[in-house]
C-alpha cells in the first residue's frame, strides 16, 4: 500500500483506503467484456484497493470475482438490493450466498442494504435476517444505502450494528448535515459518500462551458447529476462554483476534481468517498491519488459554502438522504 494513501478503519474487521472504487458503471457493459481487468490491476497497484458495487450493477460482482482471483488483498463492497417481497432467513441467505458466489468469496467484507419501498416494512424482516448472518459469519459488517436518519435509527433501536450508511454528499448535496451526521456520529456510523464530483461535470473541462444541451449528457451519471444541478441553482450558479473552486485548486496547485473529494472528505463523519472508474473507458489514478495530498484550510472552506449557500436547500426540496429514491 502507498504511503500516501489515507486509510480509515469502519470496524475492527474492516480497514478501507478513504478513496473507494465505485462500479455503478459497470452496469452497462456485457458479462464477457474484460477491457477493464487492466485497469483494475493498475487501481489496486496504486493503493486503491477497495470496490464498491451491488447485486444490481450488472457484471460487477462477477468483475470483482475474478480480479480477486489474483488479489486475494481486494475489497468487496456489495449491496444487497432485492425486489420486495418474502424476506426470511433463507431468501435472504440465498441472496448474500449468491452474491458471494459471483465475487469468488467465502464471506462477504460488507453488504449494504438498500430498500425502495418503506411503506413495505418487510425490510425489518430482511434487517434482521442480515444481522443474523453477520452473526453467523457469513457477512463480516452490515452497512446500508441511502436510508434516511429516522430508518438508520430503526435498525440501531432493533439492537442490528450498522457501521457505514452510503449517501450522496458533495459540494452542492450537503442534506447529510442537516440530520444524518449528528445521528451517524452519536451512534458510530460512518458516511460513504457518492456524487463527489456529479458524475465528472464537477472538472474543468465545464468551467466556462455554455449549459450542455441534454443529448450531450450520454451517461446515467451525467444525466442524474445535471437534473441535481438544476435542482440546486442552475447552470450560471454552478459556474460560480467551477470557478471558486478552480481558484482554490490553483492556490494549492491542484484540480478542480482534487478540491471536490477533499471537500467531501473533510466533513464530520465521512469516512470515504466513492469515485466511479469508467473501466476500459478512462482512468484517473494519478489525480485520485493526490486527493490525499490536498489540504484545505479554513478559508477555502468557507469560500466552497457560501456558494453553496446560495444554492437552493436541497433538503427542504427533496428530503433527507435517499429520499430521492422514495418520491
Amino acid at each position: 500500500m502507498p504511503d500516501c494513501v489515507e486509510r480509515v478503519s469502519l470496524s475492527p474487521t474492516l480497514t478501507v483506503p478513504r478513496l473507494v472504487n465505485g462500479m455503478w458503471q459497470v452496469a452497462g457493459m456485457r458479462d464477457s467484456a474484460v477491457a477493464g481487468m487492466r485497469e483494475m490491476t493498475a487501481y489496486h497497484n496504486a493503493g486503491l484497493t477497495a470496490w464498491d458495487m451491488a447485486d444490481i450493477y450488472g457484471p460487477a460482482e462477477s468483475w470483482f470475482g475474478r480480479f480477486r482471483r489474483a488479489y486475494k488483498d481486494a475489497i468487496g463492497l456489495t449491496k444487497m438490493v432485492p425486489v420486495p417481497g418474502p424476506m426470511s432467513y433463507d431468501a435472504v441467505r440465498r441472496h448474500v450466498s449468491a452474491s458471494a458466489r459471483r465475487m469468488e468469496v467465502g464471506r462477504l467484507d460488507m453488504v449494504q442494504f438498500h430498500w425502495w419501498d418503506y411503506g413495505d416494512n418487510r425490510y425489518l424482516e430482511a434487517a434482521d435476517n442480515l444481522h443474523r448472518l453477520v452473526r453467523d459469519g457469513v457477512i463480516l459488517n452490515l452497512g446500508l444505502t441511502n436510508f434516511d436518519t429516522a430508518h438508520v435509527a430503526e435498525f440501531v433501536e432493533r439492537g442490528i450494528p450498522v457501521v457505514s450508511n452510503q449517501v450522496q454528499y458533495s459540494i452542492l448535496d450537503t442534506r447529510p448535515r442537516r440530520r444524518m451526521t449528528r445521528y451517524c456520529m452519536d451512534h458510530e456510523i460512518s458516511l460513504l459518500c457518492y456524487g463527489t464530483l456529479l458524475g465528472g461535470l464537477v472538472s474543468k473541462k465545464y468551467l466556462g462551458a455554455p449549459e450542455p444541451e441534454p443529448y450531450t449528457m450520454d451517461t446515467p451519471s451525467l444525466q442524474k447529476y445535471r437534473a441535481v444541478i438544476e435542482a440546486w441553482g442552475g447552470w450560471g450558479l454552478f459556474q460560480e462554483m467551477l470557478s471558486a473552486l478552480n481558484g482554490i485548486a490553483d492556490k494549492h496547485h491542484s484540480t478542480i476534481p482534487c478540491v471536490a473529494i477533499r471537500y467531501v472528505l473533510e466533513q464530520p463523519c465521512v469516512a470515504a468517498a466513492l469515485v466511479g472508474c469508467r473501466l476500459g473507458v478512462a482512468e484517473h489514478i494519478s489525480e485520485n491519488l493526490a486527493v490525499f495530498g490536498l489540504d484545505l484550510d479554513a478559508d477555502d472552506l468557507s469560500c466552497i459554502d457560501s456558494v453553496s449557500a446560495r444554492g437552493r436547500d436541497l433538503f427542504g426540496a427533496i428530503g433527507d438522504c435517499g429520499d430521492e429514491y422514495r418520491l
